[in-house]
C-alpha cells in the first residue's frame, strides 16, 4: 500500500502551546528556546505513559493522539501538575505555563499526519483554557464525567473560530487552580438531600473561615467590610437527562441558603433575590450578581443523576475578578444520602467548632429529619410553595402532608403547611377556618423545636392573623432573635407595626427585609404598601414603579398602585391598575378591587357586572365577603358596607386588618357599627 493511503479513526487529540512563548522570544530569545526544550523534555516524558502518541510539535506546542479521551486528560491532568511543581522552584521569569485542549472526534491519518474536525476543533479549545489550564468538548465530557475527580465547568458562550458544529466546552478545575468563572449554562435543576447539602456548607465556611477575600480590580472599588463575608447563592443547575426535576434543585438552593443564614456574621440575600438570577447565562452574571445583591463570593453549582447515583458539583466564586476560591465535587447514592448525613455533619463540626459558639454549630450539623423520602416531599412541598399561586399552593399542602405522613416529627414541614393555610386564608378558605389551622401546626412545630425560628415566625402570623396582634409580634420578634437574617420576619413585623400606625417603624422592617433580599418583588412592593398606609402617596408610587422595574408582570405592584390611585381620586388611573392586575393574575380581590374604582368613579353598571361575575364564581370556590363590601363602599352605601364588614369580622377576614389606617374606610369611622369594630377586632389602642 502507498505510504500516502488515508486511514480513518476516532481519535482523542490533544493541543498544548506554552503561554507567552513569542513574548519571551523577543525579549530573550536564548532563555525562549531553553524553556522551550525544557518544557518539550517533561511533556514527551510523560505522552507514552498515557498510550499518547505525539504527532508533531506545533511550534512550541505539540499534537498528540490518543485512544481514549480518558487517557488524554489523566494526561494533561499529570503534565499540568508536573511543570506546577517544577514552577515552585523557580523565579518568576523562569516559569513554564502551558495551556490544553482536549476533543475526541473522527481524524484522518495520512503520511504520519493527522487532520480532520477533531484535529481542527482541538486546536481551537486550547486558546480558551488559562495558563496551566485544560479545556475539554463534550465529546470528551461524556466519556470522563463519572471517572476524574476534578470539577467540570461549562464555558457560557464558547467562541470556536471557523467551526460550524455546536461545541460544548468545558474547563477541568484542578488543584490549586483558579480559573476565570463562568455563567452557569441555562439548564433545567435538580438537587440533592441534606447530607450533601451540610458538606456543601462545611467546605465554604472552611474557605470563609480561612480568610477567602475579594480582590479589587482597577475597575470595582473593593467590597465594603461588611459584604467581606457575604455570599448569594444561585440556584444549581440540572444536569440529569430527566428534565422534570427542576425542583430537586430549588429544594438543594433553599436549604443552602437556609442553612448559611444561621451563621453569625455571614450575610446571604434571600431566596427571591437569589432566584431572580435563575437560567442567566450572561458573561458577566457574576459581576452583576456581587453589584445587585452586594455580596462577595457567589455559590453556584450542578448536579446530575444516573438512576440512584448524584454527582454534585459546587464552587465558590469571586465576584471581583471572577476567580475560583474553592471547588469541589461529591459522588453520592441517593438511597444512602441520609446514612452518609452523620459523617458530614462531624466534619462541620470539626470545621465549625473553631468559628462558632457550641449552639450554632449543633444547630448546622442538626438534620432536620432522618427520613430521606420525607425530606423529599418536603423539598417538592417548598418548591411548589415558591410559585405562590393557588393550584401550587393547594399541591404544596398535599406534598407537606404527605411528609408528615413519612415523618410526623418533622418540624419544618409542619411550618411549611402551617405558611401555606397562611397564604390560602381569605383567599381559598375562610380566614378564621385558615388561621386555625395555621396557628395549630405552628404550634406543632415549636412543640418538637422550641428554637426553631421559622416556628416561631409562623405561630407570630397566625396569631396576628387572628388578631392576636401582641402575641403575634412577641413570636415574630422571637424568630428574628433566634435568626436575625429572616427577612420575612422583618417584613410580617413590618405589616403588623403598620396596622397600628406605627409607620416609621414599619418602614424600617420593610427597608430590613429588602436590605436581606433586594430582589424580593413582595418586599419591594410591601414597603409601597406601608408607605401607602401612611398616606405618602407619590412615595409609594415611586416605590411601586421601582418594583414594577424589576419585573412588569408583578400583578401586586399594579393592585397597589391603583390603590394609591383611587385614594389621591384618579378613579381612571385606578381602573387602568387594577385591570393590568387582574389580566396578570385573576384573583377574585382584583375584581373586588376593580369594582369599588368603577364605583367610585359613578359606573354602577360596570361595578354590578363585576359583582354578578362574583356571585356566580362563588358557586365554584370561596369568595371574600371583603369583596361585596367594598363594592357597596364605592357606591357610598354605608350600611350594606357595614353589614359585609361584619360579616368579614365573623370570617377574620384579611380586610379587617387594615380597619385602623386605610384610607378605602374614611367614610365609616364616624358610624358606630365600625368603632364597634375596630374594638372588637384590636385596632383601637
Amino acid at each position: 500500500m502507498s505510504g500516502n493511503t488515508e486511514t480513518r479513526k476516532l481519535a482523542a487529540i490533544m493541543f498544548t502551546d506554552m503561554v507567552g512563548y513569542s513574548a519571551l522570544s523577543q525579549r530573550n530569545e536564548a532563555l525562549a528556546l531553553e524553556l522551550l526544550e525544557e518544557h518539550r523534555g517533561v511533556l514527551r516524558g510523560l505522552f507514552p505513559k498515557h498510550q499518547g502518541t505525539e504527532i508533531k510539535t506545533t511550534g512550541d506546542g505539540f499534537l498528540v493522539e490518543f485512544a481514549s479521551a480518558l487517557a488524554a486528560v489523566r494526561c494533561a491532568v499529570e503534565v499540568q501538575r508536573a511543570l506546577a511543581e517544577r514552577n515552585q522552584a523557580q523565579p518568576a521569569e523562569r516559569q513554564v505555563r502551558i495551556r490544553i485542549g482536549i476533543h475526541l472526534g473522527d481524524v484522518v491519518r495520512s503520511a504520519g499526519d493527522v487532520h480532520g474536525d477533531g484535529v481542527n476543533i482541538a486546536a481551537r479549545l486550547e486558546p480558551l483554557a488559562e495558563p496551566g489550564g485544560i479545556c475539554i468538548s463534550n465529546s470528551v465530557y461524556d466519556q470522563i464525567e463519572n471517572k476524574v475527580e476534578h470539577a467540570l465547568v461549562r464555558l457560557s458562550r464558547p467562541e470556536l473560530k471557523n467551526i460550524q458544529a455546536s461545541v460544548q466546552v468545558y474547563k477541568l478545575v484542578l488543584d490549586g487552580a483558579r480559573p476565570a468563572a463562568s455563567a452557569a449554562p441555562n439548564r433545567p435543576r435538580q438537587a440533592i438531600a441534606l447530607g450533601v447539602v451540610v458538606l456543601l456548607v462545611a467546605g465554604l465556611l472552611l474557605m470563609l473561615k480561612f480568610g477567602a477575600r475579594p480582590k479589587a480590580s482597577a475597575t470595582n472599588a473593593p467590597p465594603s467590610a461588611t459584604d467581606q463575608k457575604s455570599i448569594a447563592v444561585l440556584p444549581f443547575v440540572n444536569m440529569s437527562a430527566d428534565k422534570a426535576d427542576e425542583w430537586i434543585s430549588d429544594g438543594l438552593t433553599e436549604e443552602l441558603l437556609h442553612m448559611l443564614t444561621q451563621v453569625p456574621g455571614l450575610r446571604v440575600p434571600g431566596r427571591s433575590s437569589s432566584f431572580a438570577f435563575k437560567g442567566k447565562t450572561e458573561d458577566n452574571i457574576f459581576r452583576k450578581v456581587g453589584e445587585q445583591l452586594h455580596v462577595a463570593t457567589v455559590l453556584e453549582g450542578s448536579v446530575r443523576k444516573v438512576g440512584d447515583k448524584l454527582r454534585i458539583t459546587a464552587q465558590l466564586i469571586n465576584v471581583a475578578d471572577g476567580f475560583h476560591l474553592w471547588s469541589e465535587t461529591y459522588d453520592r447514592d441517593m438511597k444512602d444520602i441520609l446514612a452518609v448525613q452523620t459523617e458530614v455533619a462531624q466534619q462541620v463540626v470539626r470545621v465549625l467548632q473553631v468559628k462558632l459558639g457550641i449552639e450554632a454549630t449543633r444547630a448546622l450539623a442538626k438534620a432536620p429529619t432522618g427520613n430521606p423520602e420525607a425530606h423529599r416531599l418536603y423539598l417538592l412541598g417548598r418548591y411548589h410553595f415558591g410559585k405562590n399561586t393557588e393550584t401550587s399552593l393547594t399541591n404544596a399542602m398535599q406534598y407537606f402532608t404527605q411528609a408528615l405522613q413519612q415523618d410526623p416529627s418533622y418540624a419544618l414541614a409542619y411550618c411549611g403547611l402551617s405558611d401555606c393555610y397562611g397564604w390560602i386564608g381569605g383567599v381559598l378558605l375562610p380566614g378564621k377556618e385558615a388561621w386555625a389551622k395555621e396557628k395549630e401546626l405552628a404550634q406543632k412545630a415549636l412543640a418538637l423545636d422550641p428554637n426553631l425560628a421559622d416556628a416561631h415566625l409562623s405561630l407570630g402570623m397566625a396569631l396576628a392573623d387572628a388578631f392576636d396582634w401582641n402575641g403575634g409580634e412577641q413570636e415574630i420578634k422571637r424568630a428574628l432573635e433566634l435568626n436575625p437574617r429572616l427577612a420575612l420576619a422583618y417584613d410580617q413585623l413590618a405589616w403588623l407595626q403598620g396596622q397600628f400606625g406605627r409607620f416609621e417603624e414599619a418602614i424600617r422592617n420593610e427597608q430590613r427585609a429588602i436590605e436581606l433580599d433586594p430582589l424580593s418583588l413582595m418586599f419591594n412592593s410591601n414597603l409601597g404598601w406601608r408607605l401607602n398606609g401612611a398616606r405618602r402617596y407619590d412615595e409609594a408610587m415611586a416605590q411601586l414603579r421601582k418594583t414594577l422595574e424589576l419585573d412588569p408582570n408583578f400583578a401586586d405592584a399594579h393592585f397597589e398602585l391603583g390603590r394609591c390611585s383611587v385614594y389621591k381620586g384618579d378613579t381612571a388611573g385606578a381602573i387602568a391598575a387594577f385591570q393590568k392586575a387582574k389580566s396578570l393574575d385573576p384573583q377574585p380581590y382584583y375584581d373586588g378591587a376593580l369594582a369599588y374604582a368603577y364605583a367610585r368613579a359613578g359606573d354602577r353598571a360596570k361595578a354590578e357586572r363585576i359583582l354578578r361575575d362574583l356571585d356566580d364564581r362563588a358557586r365554584q370556590r370561596y369568595i371574600s365577603p371583603a369583596l361585596r363590601m367594598m363594592l357597596h363602599l364605592g357606591l357610598g352605601e354605608k350600611d350594606k358596607a357595614l353589614d359585609w364588614l361584619e360579616k368579614c369580622y365573623e370570617e377574620q377576614d384579611w380586610y379587617c386588618w387594615g380597619l385602623k389606617v386605610l384610607p378605602l374606610y374614611d367614610p365609616l369611622r364616624t358610624e358606630p357599627r365600625f368603632q364597634t369594630l375596630l374594638k372588637k377586632v384590636g385596632l383601637d389602642q
